[in-house]
């Protein structure tokens, strides 16, 4: 409304000037004193949306990211996105809603009472040129309904687009040498290559859709100035077809020919943010469909597994049953791919069974060392103490020394503070699995959960390993899945798959 006000101050104070000129009367200096006033007001009113919309998307990306990323983080087995469209999804589409917010919505509101205002104030100086500048928006909503719904469907089609690629580059980035190593290169890079082509290929329709959007507006914008300015001309000429219903002068002809472009100003800027709006409101439909985490399992003081079956995708694992109290050691065996990690997956809460009753520790509680744990690029002890980062320098050299790392630590000059990135690159596998376990050592939980930690260690460290385990076993519960005959032979329980 500010914005309207300003344009009208403007137009007023420029037809002013331009009346006292002709006239040769006093007057010009209040008309420049004038259109001054309308542009400031015009230059607060665009800097205090512009601020505002900012501010509002900020505030919903905030929001909208607190309980997103609990749901993607939460989200297991089958149902769970790459890892791609998982970025995709809480970083780029969860951006195209603040864009939306911070841009689109602000012109929006602008646009829906900005025409109607321009045309109230054009009917004080002249009713024929406000009833021209309404006729010609009927069509013109028309056109652009038409438009936005095929532009909706190509934003639709692109936000999908993108998603597909962003998870197909990290997979093969994540598996590149093993792509290297079956020289499936060129095949890898077509498949990249027909993605991307598909991103562009939906780009350039949704850019098209924005296109012939722009096209539309900018037709019936021109038609209403160029009727609006004819009028007025032949008004003033005396030269009209018909017997005008009003009387125009200099005045309100120039204030009418000035204000007239308004009209269509606030949808200008609309058509200029439509395409955060059509990215937007794809990305919203997108995150809408993001499954539900997996819903916990019951808390108890124990482990209780009563037929539990956890099914997926052309594969089976179960009925499986057993209980472990608060201290004890079960370990699950079986041949690869029968389900061990899908187990404690499930165990951990990560995966919902699609069967049975399943009762276990509370999250706080559960310790998880996998076989690929995760590394941050920090230093050694940062990434030991990502489970409880208050744990004493004592305790995390305890933990090393437990599971063998003590070794390899002083072998490095800078001791625990050694640097690493998240690719492990100076540590072999067994030895990441074994910072995992110690990692999990110094979490210090009720319930402890090894998957193969005894995989990749020669004999002398898989028998310290062994021995680590059964030790933990009498101070706390320990599930472990493994092949190791050596480890299952000492377990209280075994679970064979």
């Amino acid at each position: 409304m500010s914005d309207v006000a300003g344009a009208a101050v403007f137009a007023w104070g420029a037809a002013s000037a331009l009346e006292a000129k002709l006239q040769g009367c006093p007057g010009m200096a209040a008309g420049a004193a004038l259109m001054v006033l309308g542009g400031l007001l015009r230059l607060a009113s665009q800097y205090g949306a512009q601020v505002l919309g900012f501010d509002e998307g900020r505030a919903l990306a905030r929001l909208r990211r607190a309980g997103l990323f609990p749901r993607l983080l939460g989200i297991a087995g089958p149902a769970a996105p790459a890892l791609g469209a998982t970025a995709t999804l809480g970083i780029d589409h969860v951006a195209a809603e603040q864009a939306r917010a911070a841009r689109f919505d602000p012109v929006r509101k602008a646009a829906t009472l900005g025409p109607i205002l321009v045309v109230l104030v054009v009917a004080l100086q002249s009713k024929v040129a406000a009833l021209i500048l309404f006729l010609t928006l009927i069509p013109f909503v028309i056109g652009m309904i038409l438009a936005g719904g095929a532009a909706r469907q190509a934003a639709d089609r692109q936000m999908a687009a993108i998603t597909a690629l962003s998870a197909l580059y990290v997979d093969r980035i994540r598996h590149l040498p093993i792509i290297r190593h079956f020289a499936a290169e060129e095949r890898i890079a077509r498949q990249a290559g027909s993605a991307a082509q598909d991103v562009a290929e939906r780009t350039i329709a949704v850019l098209r859709a924005a296109f012939l959007s722009s096209a539309v507006l900018e037709f019936f914008a021109a038609l209403s100035v160029a009727l609006v300015a004819v009028y007025c001309g032949f008004s003033l000429l005396g030269i009209l077809p018909f017997t005008p219903p009003e009387h125009l002068d200099y005045r309100a002809a120039f204030f009418v020919l000035v204000l007239a472009p308004e009209f269509y100003l606030p949808m200008r800027r609309l058509a200029a943010a439509y395409h955060e709006k059509q990215l937007g409101e794809a990305a919203e439909k997108a995150l809408a469909d993001v499954p539900e985490p997996v819903a916990r399992p019951a808390v108890s003081q124990r482990v209780s597994l009563r037929d539990v079956i956890v099914d997926w995708p052309g594969h089976r694992i179960g009925p499986i049953s057993f209980e472990l109290g608060a201290h004890g050691l079960v370990c699950v065996t079986g041949p690869t791919g029968s389900g061990k990690t899908s187990l404690l997956a499930a165990i951990a809460g990560q995966v919902e069974p699609s069967k049975g009753s399943l009762a276990t520790l509370p999250a706080e509680a559960i310790a998880w060392a996998g076989q690929v744990p995760l590394l941050l690029p920090t230093t050694l002890e940062d990434n030991l103490r990502l489970g409880r980062p208050d744990a004493t320098g004592e305790e995390v050299a305890e933990a090393a020394g437990k599971v063998g790392l003590d070794a390899l630590i002083g072998r490095r000059e800078g001791g625990l503070a050694t640097a690493i990135d998240h690719h492990g690159a100076w540590l072999s596998g067994g030895e990441r699995r074994r910072l995992g376990l110690a990692r999990a050592l110094v979490a210090d939980r009720a319930l402890l959960l090894a998957d193969e930690p005894t995989a990749d260690l020669d004999a002398a460290s898989a028998e310290q390993i062994i021995a680590l385990l059964v030790a933990e076993a009498r101070q706390r519960a320990v599930i472990v899945a493994t092949h190791d005959e050596r480890l299952a032979a000492l377990a209280d329980q075994v679970i064979a798959l």
